[in-house]
């Protein structure tokens, strides 16, 4: 994408990368709207999450996915990527996941809606 990310007319979406850079990297970093967040695919699916590990500030973009999970590359605790949870029995609250949509041959997400509810 050139030029960087676009709002949408609503004010909440913003295009954050294209499927085709997705597709090569499988984790690719941005920022839209301040927010450093990490888009994904698992499968089909595609997630995008903050970038920070909520344990240590770890670069989840570092991370790798296996089994519907995010691992974080410093302690190895993992999210789940469906709602964000993180392992049981760290210390740290469940990582922060984004809507995200496709349009256009576009990755865009929600900025104004975070947490469980987002799909």
């Amino acid at each position: 994408m050139s030029g960087g990310p676009i709002l949408a007319a609503d004010g909440k979406w913003v295009a954050a990368c294209s499927l085709d850079r997705l597709s090569e990297r499988g984790i690719v970093c941005v920022r839209v709207e301040g927010i450093d967040l990490i888009v994904l695919r698992n499968g089909d699916a595609i997630h995008a999450f903050e970038r920070a590990c909520p344990h240590e500030q770890a670069d989840l973009g570092q991370g790798r996915v296996a089994d519907g999970r995010l691992f974080c590359p410093r302690h190895q605790a993992s999210f789940d990527l469906n709602n964000g949870a993180i392992t049981p029995g760290w210390p740290s609250r469940d990582l922060r996941r984004y809507s995200v949509r496709i349009e256009a041959a576009q990755v865009w997400i929600d900025v104004g809606v975070v947490g469980p509810e987002c799909v």
